[in-house]
């Protein structure tokens, strides 16, 4: 049973934002800091990609722990209340994300995906921004 009011919890999920939430600007300050030129939510590709290169071909997704249910991340776990539409929700976004990362591949993209976890510790977001651009 949610132990929060159907008011209370609409004015919590109405606070979770799409768009240049504190993960997404934790790499926006990395890749500017390494010197990464990008352009923001590429409409035009498979699953909107938060930052994209296109004459690089690098792709990179930021994901919530929880919306995209990262593996191993104590964030990862499903509200027990109304649990059958938030297993089809999270488990469809799970699939969608797959399709599109594969969708990019056969595009010749190269993609990386960071979880919002890693984006807490900048010198480990650093090194894998940099592994993944310059390798």
């Amino acid at each position: 049973m949610d132990t929060l009011t159907r008011e209370q919890r609409s004015a919590c999920m109405s606070k979770i934002r799409s768009k240049d939430t504190k993960p997404e600007l934790a790499v926006r300050r990395v890749l500017v800091k390494t010197g990464f030129r990008y352009r923001l939510y590429a409409r035009e590709l498979p699953g909107k990609p938060d930052i994209a290169n296109r004459r690089k071909k690098i792709a990179i997704f930021i994901n919530g722990c929880f919306w995209h249910q990262h593996p191993g991340c104590k964030r990862k776990s499903r509200p027990k209340s109304n649990s059958e539409y938030w297993e089809g929700k999270l488990n469809k976004n799970i699939k969608k994300q797959e399709s599109d990362i594969k969708m990019l591949e056969e595009l010749g993209w190269k993609v990386k995906v960071l979880w919002e976890c890693q984006t807490k510790d900048t010198d480990f977001l650093e090194k894998e921004i940099r592994c993944f651009l310059y390798d």
